[in-house]
Parts: C-alpha cells; sequence; structure tokens
C-alpha cells in the first residue's frame, strides 16, 4: 500500500511550484524585459503542476486508507492545479497581445496573488502533522483578506478601462484581469478546503 505521506508530499510539491509561478508572474509585471520568456518559463512550471496533479489522482485511485477524506485530497489538488492554470492564462495572454505598457493594476494583482500562495505554503504545510490548527486558520483568513482586497483592485481596473475608452486595450486587460481574479479566487478555495479539513479532523 502506498505510505499515506505521499499525499502530502504532493500537495507540498505543487503549492510551491504555484509559488514559483508566481514569483515569475511577478517578474513579468515588475520588469520590462524577458516576458516572453518569462511566460514560456511559467508555461512550462503548469505543466509540473498538471502533472503533478495527475500522479496524485492516479494514487487517490489505487489507495484504499487515506490520510484525510478523499474527496478533500482531490478537491484541494484539483484547486491548488486551477491557481497555476490561471496564471498561465494570463502570463500567456500579456506575451501573446502585444502588451507593451504593464498596468499597476496588474502589478498589484501579481503580488496579491503572491501573497496568497505564501500563506498556502503555511496552511498546507501544517495539514501533514496538525499542531497549531490556530496558525493554519490566520494563514487561511489572510487568504479571504486579500481575496477581498483583490476584489477592489478588480473593481478599480475595470472602471479606469471603461474611463479610458480604448476599446481593444479594454477587451485584452479585461481578460487578462478576469484571469488573474480567477486565480486569486482559487487561493480562496484552496483556503475553504483547508478549513473544512480542519473542521472535519478536529
Amino acid at each position: 500500500m502506498p505510505k499515506e505521506y505521499a499525499f502530502f508530499d504532493y500537495f507540498d510539491e505543487l503549492i510551491q511550484t504555484n509559488q514559483e509561478i508566481s514569483s515569475l508572474f511577478h517578474s513579468m509585471m515588475t520588469s520590462n524585459d524577458h516576458r516572453v520568456e518569462l511566460s514560456k518559463q511559467i508555461r512550462e512550471l503548469e505543466k509540473r503542476a498538471d502533472k503533478i496533479t495527475h500522479t496524485c489522482t492516479d494514487l487517490l485511485h489505487n489507495t484504499f486508507i487515506t490520510p484525510i477524506e478523499r474527496n478533500d485530497i482531490f478537491v484541494l489538488i484539483k484547486r491548488m492545479d486551477n491557481i497555476a492554470d490561471h496564471i498561465n492564462a494570463a502570463a500567456f495572454r500579456i506575451a501573446s497581445y502585444d502588451i507593451t505598457e504593464i498596468r499597476p493594476e496588474a502589478v498589484e494583482f501579481s503580488k496579491i496573488i503572491q501573497d496568497c500562495i505564501a500563506e498556502l505554503v503555511v496552511s498546507i504545510k501544517g495539514l501533514r502533522k496538525v499542531k497549531d490548527t490556530q496558525a493554519i486558520r490566520n494563514s487561511c483568513k489572510r487568504v479571504h483578506d486579500l481575496e477581498n482586497q483583490s476584489d477592489d483592485v478588480l473593481r478599480a481596473a475595470v472602471t479606469r478601462l471603461f474611463k479610458e475608452g480604448e476599446i481593444l486595450t479594454l477587451i485584452k486587460w479585461k481578460e487578462i484581469f478576469e484571469k488573474l481574479e480567477k486565480a486569486v479566487d482559487k487561493c480562496e478555495q484552496v483556503a475553504s478546503t483547508i478549513e473544512a479539513i480542519l473542521i472535519e479532523n478536529s
């Protein structure tokens, strides 16, 4: 039988991959150079995230006894994979849409995503051997607060786009902002899943 800790290894590996992706994306938003190359690096990491997810899911199918609820394992791994998917989608659009000037709200989003994932790293590691549930809950709460902050950033960004009135720019950036907002939403969903696991195992 596969050892139980293997699931936690996959959780750690996937959230750390997301952390690498968020760091590269933040570099894309704060530097004028190498955006296409950074986008390609993000794509390769997103492929790694997919592979981790598939491997973990295969293990779940072949494991009779799991350390936490089977559905929680599946939901948690899929939602973490979705974070990578949405960041990659935003990076691809920035590299492909001939974006020459990064909007300040995109920089804000990249920092929010980085901060969310940093909190999730703490929470995910804490699941392996739950000793300090308060620390995990605090990290999850900060993710919820950051998601609320991202809502404000999105509203301000879209309002500014409509005021400027440049249709093509509006279409491009509205798509990008929506992908970034979805990435933050998935971070919050991961936090909510972790909170549910804590309750179920308390």
